[in-house]
């Protein structure tokens, strides 16, 4: 019986040696979130799976140095994913060497995180779930589906 849980182990070892070639696909780094909404990790050009994220009115962080400017839902992308890895894995390649992926910080997707924040709007081929998402950003008026409140 010993030698039986030995070489299921020693197999599944040799199999686990033998899988991990087949997620080369997967990029896992750092990311640098770019002025357009895309990501830059590990020098490739990243498009989040399923979303485009408009741009929104421009704010600046003034007690970071330098300053930092950019969109809300693009500070918010970068806020979100802060000093931590992400995990992506490459759906398809562009025309213009980028690369369309869906990834995840700390195993929560952020396709979704920004369509559940209203800072993303779902294309037309993104799964089902996504356009629920953005829709219940929508009703609930967050992001860039808030409403614009004027100066009192």
């Amino acid at each position: 019986m010993k030698s039986f849980f030995r070489t299921a182990g020693l197999l599944i070892i040799l199999l686990t040696g033998l899988l991990s070639p087949l997620q080369a696909k997967d990029l896992v780094s750092y990311a640098y979130v770019l002025e357009d909404g895309s990501l830059e990790v590990s020098r490739n050009k990243i498009w989040l799976y399923g979303i485009y994220i408009p741009p929104s009115d421009r704010t600046c962080r003034t007690y970071e140095i330098p300053i930092i400017c950019g969109s809300r839902a693009i500070l918010a992308l970068d806020a979100k994913i802060g000093p931590f890895f992400i995990d992506c894995e490459k759906k398809w390649d562009n025309e213009d060497g980028s690369i369309v992926a869906l990834c995840k910080v700390k195993d929560e997707d952020l396709s979704s995180w920004m369509l559940q924040q209203g800072w993303a709007v779902a294309l037309p081929d993104a799964p089902f779930a996504y356009h629920a998402l953005e829709k219940i950003a929508r009703a609930r008026g967050k992001g860039i589906w808030g409403k614009v409140i004027g100066p009192p």
